[in-house]
């Protein structure tokens, strides 16, 4: 009896935050006496969940196959995604101690907890869908909360098959690296999305007289030896600094970059999270920006229009389109909405956290207006079409010696009351207006209709 009364108490009140530790053998413990919870869409689709076989042996399913896989992770060959940072929780039950108790004394297993993500599942299916073949990423966001709304990394893997598959898969990691969650892990050259903080870093430093700069593109500059070529040579002419994101001159933005103060970027890029930590919950690898005091001219002009050695993943670039979506304040990524018994009830909601403001409301405000011009003026015209307005970036990031481009794209909309910020990167595709762009209009439509 006592025995039996102590397995309750453990299993409703054991603090998931103290053995939520891979090591810690509380797990196989709660496994032999708790049905692992399902994860749910935060429109009820079952993502994963417990099947129980006729001779009493478990199995994890995931309905969906490789669609959710690197978001809501797997099982086997190691934890990954969701279920490791909610194994916990999946392996706890808050169903009634009483009920508990009775399904103890008859040697039959208690229900966990159920675990309900952010995630919109028919978002993420036309993510996943409008990604076809290439490899990529792409991750929608929440601008005002944080909440992942999707999050899509190509190519994947089955879960439901991945033991059978592992010796396939670990072979084929140099090239397709189909384990890695590349919305969050890989890092890539961002191309010019990053035009978005060279011109924040420019207002910033000439708040008086940034609508004054004017600049002549003919397609080309040198910089100390150093020539920058805009894409395809194109002459772009007469530019103010709204124009010049529009149409995306790299001259122009290395002009600018050449006259930047590099510390003060330095240190604007790390509030928006390069070279940190990132508060979330799941696996990522940090953004590095380098520029420093000590960087010579070829560097800067090249960081400055999103090449050199400046890396990024997918999700950081959704951080900086939803961060000025927002405002300015830079709300903390999360995927897990709330935890509830198997009667329906609570057991904790996670709220929205901010990470702070980086930029004031009204620098906020002149890039939605500048990245408004993108689509209405510019490189991602093709965005134009909807019934509300779409402010982005498109980038094409040239990474090998012969050119070859990852297409970028990062966005928001409405974008005068954004609902949805979206970063999509097409590995070796061409240019993010040809490639990345297409990517993000399924996703808007899907998400806000036409």
């Amino acid at each position: 009896m006592c025995m039996a009364g102590y397995i309750v108490y453990f299993m409703v009140n054991d603090s998931s935050e103290v053995i939520n530790n891979p090591y810690n053998k509380r797990r196989n413990i709660l496994a032999e006496r708790i049905v692992r919870g399902s994860i749910y869409s935060s429109d009820g689709k079952v993502l994963a969940k417990t099947v129980t076989e006729g001779d009493g042996t478990e199995k994890r399913v995931y309905p969906f196959n490789d669609i959710f896989c690197h978001v809501t992770g797997r099982m086997a060959n190691s934890m990954t995604g969701v279920e490791l940072s909610q194994c916990y929780p999946l392996l706890t039950s808050h169903s009634n101690p009483l009920k508990q108790l009775v399904t103890t004394f008859r040697g039959e297993k208690n229900l966990g907890d159920d675990v309900y993500t952010t995630l919109d599942s028919g978002l993420q299916q036309t993510t996943y869908n409008a990604l076809g073949n290439y490899k990529g990423a792409a991750v929608a966001i929440e601008p005002s909360t944080g909440k992942i709304l999707a999050m899509v990394s190509k190519p994947g893997y089955n879960p439901n098959t991945v033991e059978e598959d592992w010796d396939n898969l670990v072979e084929d990691e140099g090239s397709q690296s189909s384990l890695v969650n590349r919305a969050t892990q890989g890092l890539y050259p961002p191309g010019s999305t990053f035009k978005v903080l060279t011109a924040i870093e420019y207002i910033l430093e000439n708040r008086s007289s940034f609508r004054k700069y004017s600049y002549k593109c003919k397609g080309s500059e040198s910089f100390e030896g150093n020539v920058i070529n805009c894409y395809g040579n194109e002459e772009h002419g007469g530019l103010d600094l709204n124009h010049s994101l529009a149409k995306s001159c790299n001259a122009s933005f290395a002009n600018i970059g050449m006259s930047l103060d590099i510390k003060s970027f330095r240190r604007l890029c790390n509030k928006f999270m390069f070279n940190q930590k990132l508060p979330v919950k799941f696996e990522y690898n940090r953004s590095k920006f380098l520029l420093d005091k000590k960087s010579g001219t070829d560097e800067i002009i090249q960081t400055v229009i999103g090449q050199g050695k400046t890396t990024i993943t997918p999700l950081q670039n959704a951080m900086i389109a939803a961060t000025i979506a927002n405002g300015g304040e830079m709300m903390v990524p999360y995927v897990v909405d709330h935890i509830q018994n198997e009667a329906g009830q609570a057991v904790k909601t996670y709220e929205p956290a901010s990470n702070g403001k980086i930029i004031d409301k009204d620098v906020a405000d002149i890039m939605n207006k500048f990245m408004m011009s993108v689509v209405e003026d510019g490189t991602a015209s093709s965005l134009s079409s909807f019934s509300y307005k779409v402010a982005g970036k498109t980038g094409s990031a040239e990474f090998d010696s012969e050119g070859t481009s990852h297409a970028w794209f990062i966005g928001y909309a409405p974008a005068k009351k954004p609902r949805i910020a979206v970063s999509i990167i097409l590995e070796g595709a061409g240019t993010g207006s040809q490639y990345a762009v297409p990517v993000a209009k399924e996703m808007f439509r899907k998400y806000l209709g036409s």
